[in-house]
């Protein structure tokens, strides 16, 4: 459905239909910009970001199976305390809301407790923000138990900030896990505690997942293997590339937050190495706090990688808008979004383009900085993916050493040893004996240098 810019102006011809149910409203109230001390509305480039969000926040609704009647722009002039938006506006989105016999309202914004109180009071229907309809997507979409856990972490303490008096008791605006609950009233003492009560036990039990995964981490650099972490925005290709590169069956679809839990698969790198592959949950822009921290654990992957690919639809009419969106969650995280020694940037989904603007988008990424290349790749048809694979194995062989060394070819257990434990970069018999060029991380190099009379490469 086609976004509506709503200011004030006639709401065009409908027909009657029939009842439906999970019907629900998204409403955009975006910021004019104020330009020369006056509000206007810029229909070069504000409007056009403002429908990229509306039809953004609609998929959002749409990705758990909501019913979309409307999706409305009403850009305002300032943030209303009580309403977020100005009482006229209330007004107008109410008689639409029943004309459309919606059940919800989803505000592509962040709302304070009052104001969606407020607002369910004035629009006689649920109310939504944008933080509670994520937090409603990954409710449903966490399957593992980690995940679940972290889901629901901050669930409550979004939860927590929802309860506003209501006459002599509180009253929780959703009952249950999700918003399609019915109301519940408890007192907020007993409320505040069993919430509080609920949010220590999960606290304890995300401990102890991040002890195992910090076990697990500390396995793998006994190996050792090198970590690669794919982010990127949500539904901009990761699952799908993640599959291409591991040959998996993770769960890749074109819709937002399609997968939700992390998955950790082998890579295997050109010249035989090995490295461990990190699918983890999409970003999107306003992220929720809560998000964020609670899926702490989860993004510990990325933390701890030697390498990230940053994976982007550049597809995408706001492609640039959602890389920004990234970055600024990779500086909530402590990583440097600039960091060209760590992260790669992929350009995904070039297969949507014609040969003509390929090469166009070629000679774009030709004129980078040396430090700052891009990967053009289609996880849908493999084109690009092995370059991809060498600019990996290029970046984690930055933090390696090249050794040469030669092995009496009788000693079986020592070049399996070699094998096992480092990159084979040049093999060859000569006189009963195998003259080896082998990559080593630096945790092996000494072992190498000492049994095997190993020496550093001359570049």
């Amino acid at each position: 459905m086609e976004p509506r810019n709503f200011d004030g102006e006639a709401d065009r011809p409908r027909s009657a239909g029939a009842k439906q149910t999970g019907r629900v409203l998204v409403i955009g109230p975006y910021l004019r910009v104020r330009a020369g001390g006056a509000d206007t509305q810029s229909e070069s480039h504000v409007q056009r970001d403002a429908e990229a969000r509306l039809d953004e926040a609609a998929g959002l609704a749409r990705a758990i199976d909501l019913v979309i009647a409307d999706a409305i722009i009403a850009p305002i002039s300032q943030i209303r305390p009580a309403t977020y938006i100005g009482k006229g506006k209330v007004e107008e989105i109410a008689a639409l809301a029943k004309s459309l016999d919606v059940e919800l309202v989803v505000m592509d914004c962040a709302l304070a407790p009052i104001q969606q109180r407020n607002l369910e009071k004035e629009l006689h229907a649920k109310v939504l923000d944008r933080t509670g309809l994520i937090l409603e997507i990954f409710g449903r979409r966490a399957k593992t138990r980690e995940g679940s856990l972290q889901v629901e972490l901050a669930h409550l303490n979004y939860q927590r900030s929802r309860l506003v008096r209501s006459w002599t008791h509180l009253e929780r605006q959703r009952g249950g896990f999700g918003f399609m609950g019915g109301p519940g009233e408890t007192q907020i003492e007993a409320d505040r505690r069993l919430i509080q009560e609920r949010i220590s036990k999960l606290e304890g039990e995300l401990k102890k997942v991040q002890a195992t995964r910090r076990l697990h981490r500390a396995g793998r650099q006994r190996v050792p293997y090198r970590v690669v972490a794919l982010v990127g925005y949500t539904n901009a290709g990761k699952s799908t590339l993640f599959n291409r590169l591991t040959r998996a069956d993770v769960q890749a679809a074109d819709m937002l937050f399609a997968t939700l839990d992390p998955t950790l698969r082998a890579l295997t790198l050109p010249h035989g190495g090995k490295a461990m592959l990190s699918d983890t949950v999409g970003f999107i822009s306003n992220l929720p706090t809560q998000l964020v921290a609670a899926f702490r654990a989860t993004l510990e992957e990325v933390l701890e990688a030697d390498v990230i690919l940053h994976v982007r639809d550049i597809s995408h009419e706001d492609a640039e808008a959602q890389q920004s969106d990234v970055d600024a969650v990779l500086r909530q995280l402590g990583i440097n979004p600039d960091d060209s020694g760590r992260i790669i940037e992929v350009w995904n989904k070039i297969d949507r383009y014609d040969a003509e603007q390929r090469e166009e988008l070629l000679n774009i990424a030709a004129r980078r900085p040396a430090d700052h290349p891009a990967m053009l790749v289609s996880a849908v048809s493999g084109e690009g993916i092995d370059a991809l694979l060498a600019a990996i194995e290029e970046r984690l062989a930055a933090k390696r050493t090249t050794l040469d060394l030669s092995i009496d070819a009788a000693d079986g257990a020592g070049i399996s040893w070699l094998h096992r434990n480092a990159e084979v970069l040049a093999k060859e018999l000569h006189d009963g004996r195998f003259d080896m060029t082998v990559r080593v991380d630096e945790t092996k190099r000494d072992i190498v240098v000492n049994r095997f009379d190993a020496v550093p490469r001359v570049a």
